[in-house]
């Protein structure tokens, strides 16, 4: 795919999202830049039992054995690491996914901060002009929360909510999460086969 994508975990319920799309951009033969938030790490531990190293050769090598994946275009950053190409708009990705995305990493690209890596990642795609796709898992939401979604809107950003389908009759969880995936895939013009689309498989209801 040659394509560059930034993604970055925060600290919303739903890491098995973003460890899948993770995979899935992978697999497509994407370069990824992961960035991870602390906050991130222990909903993984949490969700997962998943460890991810701070260091960023730690975290790579950890995610590509879990993958089954000898090598692969993907680097790690952390918070605080101002000069990775996200930090900047004279080197821009694709596009850029917050998946999952919490409420206050949402309020914070809403609002312009940039304190961290990831807010300043997301701020470099708005202003760029790029594709910016933020999967927030959260439930129920306050008006705040709509309010900030909207703001992110309106500047451009896709708000693609982890709120999976059943017309495709799901028979595990994988499949709800595959579903989300497929979902974002789509967003990023990825190739994939995780789900099948409307009118292909013979499915009904709406």
């Amino acid at each position: 795919m040659n394509k560059r994508i930034t993604l970055a975990w925060t600290g919303a319920s739903g890491m098995a999202y973003g460890l899948r799309l993770l995979e899935c951009l992978l697999r497509a033969g994407c370069r990824v830049d992961l960035l991870v938030s602390q906050a991130a790490r222990i909903v993984a531990r949490q969700e997962l039992e998943l460890g991810l190293p701070g260091a960023g050769g730690d975290l790579v090598a950890v995610l590509l054995g879990r993958f089954g994946l000898p090598e692969a275009d993907l680097h790690a950053y952390g918070r605080d690491e101002w000069f990775a190409p996200a930090a900047s708009g004279s080197n821009p990705a694709d596009a850029m996914v917050v998946c999952p995305c919490s409420m206050g990493s949402l309020a914070a690209m809403a609002h312009g901060l940039a304190d961290n890596l990831i807010e300043r990642a997301a701020d470099v795609m708005l202003k760029e002009r790029r594709p910016l796709v933020l999967v927030p898992r959260e439930t129920p939401f306050s008006l705040i929360h709509l309010r900030n979604m909207t703001q992110l809107a309106e500047a451009g950003a896709t708000i693609l909510p982890a709120n999976p389908g059943f017309y495709h009759r799901p028979e595990s969880v994988a499949q709800l999460v595959d579903f989300i995936v497929a979902r974002v895939l789509d967003q990023l013009a990825v190739p994939h086969h995780l789900v099948a689309r409307w009118g292909d498989g013979g499915e009904s209801g709406a």
